[in-house]
């Protein structure tokens, strides 16, 4: 991956050299060439007009709680409980349910890009949220990639069967200047994660407090 944390990226696309802003499909397959955007398993049809799609893995867990939860406390945190597929191989989401699950997919990111992903409207539009954390920070599994892990809940009455394989997401991309702190090396990040991983934040609390004594 390319490590340079000041030099804009140039990503040429035909006469247009782009430093800034969102990266369009010709500009996606650019830094795909250039080496600051890695995508494995790669498939040119996930590449949209200004995004590129990310497919469904089969891997899921559900969030179960057991009790109020201390944010500072790890104890406290939901189970991930994981969740079998059906005989037809598909994910069923229960109506209120929050389901971890990774993308098929892992990207790395260099120093100059950075990510917003979002649910895609197919899925908008049949009750169910995708995401609901967005950002892809610039150096996000900048060294072997990594899975973006979804955060679907179900807000219909019914169970919503998923199947994992097809398209669930959209990763917009973003060029810039470079930043000065690549993602991959702030501590407890989730960079180098292949499977879904439950959330660190009791860490980066307790890091914070060690840090200001």
């Amino acid at each position: 991956m390319t490590t340079v944390q000041s030099a804009p990226l140039s990503l040429h696309s035909g006469s247009r050299q782009i430093e800034s802003g969102i990266l369009t499909d010709r500009e996606i397959r650019s830094a795909l060439l250039e080496g600051d955007l890695s995508v494995l398993p790669f498939d040119d049809s996930l590449i949209r007009p200004a995004a590129i799609s990310l497919r469904l893995g089969k891997e899921a867990f559900s969030l179960e709680s057991t009790g109020p939860v201390d944010i500072a406390d790890k104890t406290t945190y939901p189970d991930l409980v994981p969740k079998d597929l059906d005989d037809q191989g598909r994910l069923r989401v229960e109506p209120g349910e929050v389901v971890l699950a990774p993308t098929m997919e892992r990207i790395g990111l260099s120093s100059r890009l950075a990510g917003l992903v979002d649910g895609t409207s197919d899925y908008a539009r049949l009750g169910v949220s995708v995401v609901l954390c967005g950002q892809v920070s610039p150096g996000f599994g900048s060294n072997n990639g990594a899975v973006l892990t979804l955060e679907i809940v179900n807000h219909l009455r019914h169970a919503v069967l998923l199947r994992p394989g097809t398209r669930i997401c959209n990763v917009m991309l973003f060029a810039s200047t470079g930043s000065e702190e690549s993602y991959d090396r702030i501590p407890h990040n989730y960079s180098n994660d292949h499977f879904v991983m439950p959330s660190r934040l009791a860490e980066r609390i307790e890091h914070a407090h060690n840090s200001n004594n």
